[in-house]
């Protein structure tokens, strides 16, 4: 039973539908909460000391709390959030002792570190707060807080939302944040994990680094430029200012773009089109790896295969170089496995769940 001594809560992982390399650049995003979660279960101690027990990772970790902990390794998350929980206004009375497992694939797109820090935030929060239930929305902005800014590194939101409010999300950032829930009937995905650990920070700051650098030298030379609204054709009148390579990164951004908002009309209405949702997907997928570059021949395999084996659509998951691909499969789960995993990934079967929730 969870008391104000002891308490117990699960947050999911997520996959992106559309909009990978998005959220960033305040362009919009599709995303869905899966079924495979992170637990945190956190108990009170009578010192101010916080130990850590990961047994998935074969990690454990502990620190005395104070007003600014010291990070002692890169995304040092577990310090992070105690950082910002009392930065932001939150008083931490007491130390406890955490025990931390999940079942999302670590280090592959699915948000495994997001869902922790999310879980770490809120549990911390309640246990402080006499068993004050935060606004999914403030533990999400906590979580980007502490994963994200503390750390200068370039991700977006789309993560924290995602798995804090749970379900399929469609979050656009311009002019202002506004999330909304949407309500697909989406069968089950195949969750295809090509064993190659992803190089997040690299790909997420070639990739921002590249468009920010040719929206910011367009803004100077055009004071109405905007991604919000520039269309792919009008890409091309700026070949002289940007060059090849860049005009070729920001035309996929846009395509993305209009990928992610076509598919919100499909997520909405009144009846799922299964085979037109598929085929978006795919078409994501290419401009994510033939213009963007960040797939990978194996994970272009593992999607080949499962298309062959009846898939109706699948993309890479997550900021790319390696981790997860999934494919939508609600019709033959089994059969698109099987094909998946001759390629040489790990497979599951996920389905869209609920977001962050107190455990027993």
């Amino acid at each position: 039973m969870n008391t104000l001594n002891e308490i117990s809560v699960s947050v999911p992982g997520r996959i992106c539908l559309f909009g990978e390399h998005q959220d960033y650049l305040n362009l919009p995003v599709i995303a869905a909460a899966i079924n495979r979660r992170i637990t945190v279960t956190a108990k009170k101690r009578n010192d101010t000391i916080m130990h850590y027990e990961l047994p998935d990772i074969q990690e454990e970790d502990s620190f005395s709390l104070s007003k600014n902990v010291e990070y002692i390794k890169e995304r040092d998350y577990l310090r992070s959030v105690v950082n910002v929980v009392q930065r932001y206004g939150y008083k931490i009375n007491q130390g406890a002792d955490f025990m931390v497992t999940g079942t999302i694939p670590i280090n592959s797109g699915t948000s495994s570190s997001t869902a922790l820090v999310v879980s770490l935030i809120d549990i911390i929060i309640r246990m402080n707060e006499h068993n004050t239930q935060v606004d999914p929305a403030e533990i999400a902005r906590l979580a980007h807080l502490a994963e994200v800014v503390e750390f200068g590194e370039p991700g977006g939101m789309m993560d924290h939302y995602s798995t804090a409010f749970g379900g399929v999300i469609f979050l656009s950032l311009y002019p202002e944040l506004k999330l909304e829930q949407l309500y697909p009937d989406l069968g089950s995905f195949v969750l295809g994990d090509s064993g190659e650990p992803k190089n997040t920070m690299d790909i997420l700051k070639k990739v921002k680094t590249s468009i920010e650098k040719s929206v910011l030298q367009l803004s100077h030379l055009y004071s109405n430029f905007s991604l919000q609204t520039v269309t792919s054709e009008e890409i091309d009148h700026f070949k002289k200012e940007l060059g090849k390579d860049k005009i070729n990164m920001l035309k996929a951004t846009i395509k993305n773009r209009d990928i992610t908002r076509e598919a919100k009309k499909i997520c909405t209405a009144k009846s799922l089109d299964h085979k037109k949702f598929g085929e978006l997907l795919y078409k994501h997928h290419m401009i994510l790896s033939k213009e963007l570059h960040i797939s990978t021949s194996k994970i272009d395999r593992m999607i080949e295969a499962s298309l062959k084996a009846g898939a109706y659509g699948a993309k890479i998951n997550g900021s790319g170089g390696g981790g997860c691909m999934f494919a939508y499969a609600p019709d033959n789960t089994d059969h698109v496995a099987e094909a998946i995993e001759k390629e040489g990934g790990k497979c599951y079967i996920i389905n869209v769940d609920g977001g962050l929730r107190v455990e027993g």
